[in-house]
């Protein structure tokens, strides 16, 4: 703008027009110009100090702004938009341009839209810095290159993907390689980097990625299950960085963009061919980046971390995390889940309800709720396994799962010798000896109705019939009344044998 003031004020002192153009940086004409406008309205030095440039310019020159004459563009519809997929800033000028003429006003050039929403987006774009405290803030993301690893037999190229975490306050990094971006990638890259700085800090940014954030939301987001049980072992809390806003981050980010530079590309004529070997030569580079001077401050990322950070550090826990999958299931009308194949039972109360599943290396946790309800060892090998609690069956069904031979014959036992060889005859005179129980257990209960004394009885009696008695034939035996006769006096047979069979006159026809 021209500097109205400044021109009156030296003019008043009697300084030549040329020197004024000069000291203003304004055009001699422009200097005439003011000069004489000011003499037509009368004013001269000194001006209120309330008085401004912009104030003398409408005064001196109302009607030479055609700008005035044109309708500015509505600045904060336009950023908006600029946010839609595809649209761009000569797209809104041609629909800003339509919109004037179909209401006859006059819109600017398109240099002129550009130039004030320019103005507009560089106040926007206005930063803040936000002091960290040290051991505050760790950041992490996926580095947006990937490194890479040769097959070996092949030759074929297979990317690595490069996890980076920094410390807030003293930039001070880790970096590690991974076959995939996958939740075990994740987690395992988090408990490695805590390994190697020492310590957590009280806050975690992630990006709102699916491994971390199952739900961005900037006033609840939803992390994912097993991330929070992570940040909960080593007492840290996760903050998300809004979508699309990389300055909730800025440290990493900026990390990022180095690493790929000092690190990625500074390997890219190295050839590997194991994850291991790529990771061994990324930590000698990451340890020349953690030690290289700062280029606007003294020190270097280490020995801040070392002086002022590491000692703040939240200390890690006795046992490092041990990566945990969560999952739902439903359990089944046999009290069990099906989880990978394999099958774990389950309170039988809780038949028909979904239940959630925590799964590590070695066990099998279930909630419901919230609250855990049962635990398993984890079953590995061939597909359909069963691993069943006897204390989660129904009565019934406890009851029969104790039946064994062991057990029928203990019951035997308190019976007599005659009924426990009975019991043993019949179970090894099947195939398969569960085939054998309802029978034991049909003979055993027949001393609830006849007494234990007649069944030793009836048992000794089958036994002196034959070798292989059965249950038929020990009930038979019981129902007849036959355990209730001695062996040693049989008067019937002595007079049969005495006399022998007599066989009247009517049998042989005659009468």
């Amino acid at each position: 703008m021209t500097k109205y003031r400044e021109i009156l004020r030296l003019y008043s002192q009697g300084i030549s027009q040329r020197s004024i153009a000069l000291s203003c940086e304004c055009s001699r004409n422009t200097v005439a110009k003011v000069i004489a406008r000011a003499k037509e309205l009368n004013i001269i030095w000194p001006l209120s100090p309330e008085q401004t440039d912009a104030d003398l310019e409408k005064l001196f020159f109302p009607k030479e702004s055609v700008q005035s004459q044109r309708r500015y563009p509505d600045v904060e519809y336009i950023h908006k938009e600029l946010m839609r997929s595809g649209v761009t800033l000569k797209l809104l000028w041609y629909e800003y341009c339509e919109e004037c003429r179909q209401n006859n006003e006059i819109p600017l050039m398109y240099s002129q839209f550009c130039y004030h929403y320019q103005k507009y987006s560089e106040k926007k774009r206005a930063s803040m810095h936000i002091p960290r405290k040290p051991g505050e803030q760790i950041e992490v993301d996926w580095a947006g290159k990937t490194a890479a690893l040769v097959e070996r037999d092949t030759g074929e190229i297979i990317p690595a993907y490069v996890f980076v975490g920094v410390l807030s306050y003293s930039q001070y990094a880790y970096v590690e390689a991974f076959l995939s971006m996958n939740l075990e990638s994740w987690i395992t890259a988090h408990v490695n980097m805590y390994r190697y700085f020492g310590g957590s800090s009280r806050i975690l940014v992630p990006d709102n990625l699916k491994t971390g954030v199952q739900k961005p939301d900037w006033y609840d987001p939803v992390i994912n299950k097993t991330y929070h049980e992570m940040a909960e072992h080593y007492q840290t809390a996760i903050i998300p960085a809004r979508v699309r806003k990389p300055k909730d981050k800025p440290n990493v980010e900026g990390a990022v963009n180095i690493i790929s530079t000092w690190i990625i590309a500074a390997l890219r004529n190295q050839k590997f061919f194991t994850l291991a070997e790529l990771n061994q030569e990324i930590k000698v580079k990451l340890d020349e980046y953690n030690n290289r001077p700062f280029q606007k401050k003294d020190g270097s990322r280490l020995s801040i971390f070392l002086g002022e950070e590491k000692p703040l550090l939240v200390s890690l826990p006795a046992a490092p995390f041990e990566l945990a999958e969560w999952k739902q299931a439903t359990v089944q009308f046999n009290y069990h889940i099906a989880v990978d194949k394999m099958h774990y039972s389950v309170p039988y109360e809780y038949i028909k309800q979904k239940v959630d599943v925590r799964l590590t290396r070695n066990m099998v946790e279930v909630f419901y709720h919230n609250n855990r309800i049962c635990s398993h060892k984890r079953l590995y090998g061939r597909p359909g396994q069963y691993s069943t609690i006897e204390a989660h069956m129904p009565e019934e069904h406890q009851k029969y799962i104790q039946w064994n031979d062991q057990r029928f014959i203990e019951w035997a036992e308190k019976i007599g010798p005659n009924t426990v060889s009975t019991v043993r005859f019949i179970l090894d005179s099947h195939k398969v000896e569960q085939q054998g129980y309802k029978a034991c257990m049909g003979l055993l209960r027949l001393a609830d109705k006849y007494s234990t004394q007649r069944l030793e009885a009836a048992c000794k009696r089958a036994l002196s019939y034959t070798p292989h008695p059965s249950f038929k034939s020990v009930k038979n035996i019981l129902v007849t009344g036959q355990d209730k006769v001695d062996n040693n006096s049989q008067p019937h047979s002595s007079e049969a044998e005495r006399h022998g069979f007599t066989r009247g006159a009517e049998y042989y026809g005659g009468k």
